[in-house]
């Protein structure tokens, strides 16, 4: 047993993945990757996480298959790969209402320069000094695309993350409603910050109240493992009951993916009451 979580382990280390193998893996992002160009910060980060999110996975589950057998090794994969996951959705979660937040003040500066007599382009640019980085690059793009006469709603649409697609593409219908019916483009701005302010405050207000749901849910799916541990206190040995034969085997990796798929469960049900 010991010998094949020591296996597991360097396996896990033979795979992690080298600058060249990196580079040859771009075009899972839809782009090209010269061996020797610098990549973006963003891909570098999401790169960076995915490798130690397979490195702690790996980890887990060498550490499970030694404590636990081939079943412990496997239940240990799913919780991990599960708290990985709500870890990572989290991130993204914070991430999106700060870009989101970041952008609405921006769009403030953006109509107040509009209502200056600002041209377009400068007023875009205005609007991206000192601003959320991801919205920043957003109005960036648009600043230039206004200054050389382009198609400003189509860069609207598709620049940004993904977390700001949302707010964007409502952005770049306004502005395409500004340009075929001659509404003055302050007027129709001034409206989609007001409301993608009013959405971050309720969104943000709505993510406080849940916060003791999903306390209760961790809460509830933490409570097997201290059945466990209040079980070998008391002498019924249940890690040997699950390490050592077929049947704890299969009921350790049932019941860790029944907890898990509990955790993902309601995790989305708290996830949809959230308003976007």
């Amino acid at each position: 047993m010991l010998s094949l979580a020591i296996a597991a382990l360097a396996a896990a280390v033979l795979c992690w993945p080298s600058g060249v193998g990196r580079g040859r893996l771009g075009w899972l992002r839809n782009q090209p990757v010269a061996p020797d160009a610098e990549p973006t910060p963003r891909p570098r980060v999401e790169r960076r996480w995915a490798g130690w999110a397979v490195l702690l996975v790996a980890l887990a589950a060498g550490l499970g298959m030694l404590l636990a057998g081939p079943g412990g090794g496997v239940a240990a994969t799913l919780a991990i790969g599960t708290a990985t996951l709500r870890w990572r959705a989290g991130r993204n979660r914070r991430a999106g209402a700060a870009a989101a937040a970041g952008l609405a003040d921006a769009l403030g500066v953006l109509v107040a320069e509009l209502r200056a007599g600002a041209h377009v382009g400068d007023a875009a640019m205005a609007a991206a000094i000192d601003g959320h980085p991801d919205v920043s690059r957003v109005l960036s793009a648009a600043a230039a695309a206004a200054r050389l006469g382009g198609d400003v709603p189509a860069v609207l649409r598709d620049t940004g993350p993904v977390q700001l697609r949302q707010w964007l593409h409502r952005l770049a219908d306004a502005w395409s409603l500004a340009d075929r019916h001659g509404i003055p483009l302050a007027d129709l701005l001034d409206a989609v910050r007001a409301d993608t302010d009013h959405r971050v405050r309720f969104a943000a207000e709505v993510a406080a109240r849940l916060a003791g749901p999903r306390a209760t849910a961790a809460v509830l799916a933490g409570l097997p493992l201290l059945g466990l541990a209040l079980g070998q206190a008391v002498g019924a040995a249940p890690m040997q009951v699950l390490g050592d034969t077929g049947a704890g085997q299969a009921l350790l990796v049932v019941g860790t993916g029944l907890a898990c798929a509990g955790v993902l469960w309601s995790a989305r049900l708290v996830a949809r009451a959230v308003p976007a």
